[in-house]
């Protein structure tokens, strides 16, 4: 009984700063819940697998430290969004994202892809290409678009990979294509299937000059570094970014001038921190389970 407490006090604190919610439950847990159809994804599918494990919490910030390479993508960011004033809230819409696009149903998806892509159309501007050249930029740009969901899919691959003890059904190869489903309603229509080719793709940003660090760059991912947060879930995040920088390329950490211990170290911690912090959270997720609830009332799973 008292385990259960525990469970319940941590996993609500928890969930109060994923969802930026007050009581805790995400505000889209009726829309995973709502539908009379299934989505992109079953409980069997490798993005299922993958987005329902707590490395994607590792994932996420290896993720924005990615993209705050891109100038053009950070750009974005910077200009168009409260991250500094409202970084809890930016990090809530974010989830919600990915989120329904896992677990909601197709209409829910649908409607969701909505929400972004108006977001999207007011996200306009300029930056400086790596070239030093002037050009203008729009979120839905295919080559920002690409960049954004190439980032995310590596970093929840490589998170994945490194710390979670549960392997991904179909491998690699399976996440990446079953996953590039996700962004077509964004307006993405090609992007890497397979781990060779989104690996050749990322390689392809940095080989080609698009990567560059700038001021603003060092001042986002001292940002992405040390956000405020409260002093104990700054000494938990502090050793998620740890996780989350050890698992990027050497030459990402060096641009982004990250000071890492070796991942032999990073990575036997992480397990054993991530797999202690899912036995305080308990064994139930709140969106699996209404998406599993969903999924087995109209049929789709016995």
């Amino acid at each position: 009984m008292a385990g259960n407490v525990v469970q319940e006090i941590i996993g609500a604190r928890f969930r109060r700063i994923i969802t930026n919610s007050p009581d805790g439950i995400p505000p889209w847990l009726a829309t995973v819940a709502e539908g009379d159809e299934a989505g992109l994804y079953l409980p069997g599918d490798a993005p299922w697998v993958v987005h329902g494990h707590l490395a994607t919490l590792i994932g996420g910030i290896r993720a924005l430290l990615m993209q705050a390479l891109h100038p053009g993508s950070l750009a974005g960011v910077a200009e168009h969004s409260r991250y500094e004033e409202d970084p809890l809230g930016r990090l809530a819409g974010t989830t919600r994202w990915l989120t329904i696009t896992t677990f909601g149903s197709h209409a829910a998806i649908a409607k969701e892809a909505q929400r972004v892509n108006r977001m999207h159309d007011h996200v306009t501007g300029e930056y400086t290409t790596g070239q030093g050249e002037q050009r203008g930029y729009r979120a839905a740009d295919p080559d920002l678009l690409l960049w954004v969901h190439a980032a995310f899919t590596d970093s929840f691959l490589s998170a994945h990979t490194l710390y979670a003890n549960e392997p991904i059904p179909g491998g690699p190869d399976a996440y990446v294509g079953q996953w590039s489903k996700a962004v077509a309603p964004l307006g993405l229509a090609a992007c890497p299937m397979t781990a060779d080719e989104l690996t050749a793709c990322v390689a392809n940003y940095w080989d080609s000059g698009s990567l560059v660090v700038t001021d603003r760059t060092r001042r986002v991912v001292q940002f992405i570094k040390k956000p405020p947060l409260s002093k104990t879930a700054l000494a938990v995040y502090g050793g998620l970014f740890q996780a989350a920088a050890a698992a990027l390329p050497q030459h990402f950490q060096d641009a982004l001038e990250l000071d890492t211990k070796p991942l032999s170290i990073i990575q036997p911690a992480t397990r054993t921190f991530l797999r202690g912090m899912q036995a305080a959270l308990g064994p139930s997720s709140p969106i699996e389970d209404a998406a599993i609830a969903r999924l087995r009332r109209i049929g789709a799973i016995d």
